[in-house]
């Protein structure tokens, strides 16, 4: 993949980026934990967060068949790709996606998703995500 955006590409992701209604997601029933999912305005292009009393402990950023997670249990940045692009059957049905993780973290996507997520300063949960990197 071809990580070489201009900076207005990058901001237009950034900007592209919209909170779905809690309701469409299935919550958690552990008091303090809530789940918030960003989507992007191209296919394949979203952000998710698991808070536990407003710190993350977990989330998952796809864009182009690519991914980004990070998790609190083993707090490192952890690239893969995606099933997304692949042209078949399955995955034409958003719940079947699925992500197999890099032997080595792909360091040009993760410099990617921390330039994006820099074009929100004034989103609170992506500034929290960027003191992860």
């Amino acid at each position: 993949m071809n990580y070489i955006l201009t900076d207005n590409e990058i901001t237009s992701l950034g900007a592209s980026l919209r909170a779905i209604a809690p309701k469409l997601l299935k919550q958690s029933l552990q008091e303090g934990k809530i789940r918030i999912w960003f989507q992007g305005g191209e296919p394949y292009f979203d952000l998710f967060f698991e808070l536990n009393n407003h710190e993350i402990t977990w989330f998952q950023f796809t864009l182009r068949g690519k991914s980004l997670s990070w998790c609190i249990n083993k707090p490192i940045l952890k690239t893969g790709i995606t099933n997304e692009l692949n042209i078949d059957d399955v995955s034409f049905y958003a719940a079947s996606k699925t992500v197999e993780n890099d032997c080595d973290s792909d360091r040009a996507f993760i410099d990617l998703v921390k330039s994006i997520l820099q074009t929100r300063p004034e989103e609170e949960i992506f500034v929290k995500a960027l003191t992860l990197f």
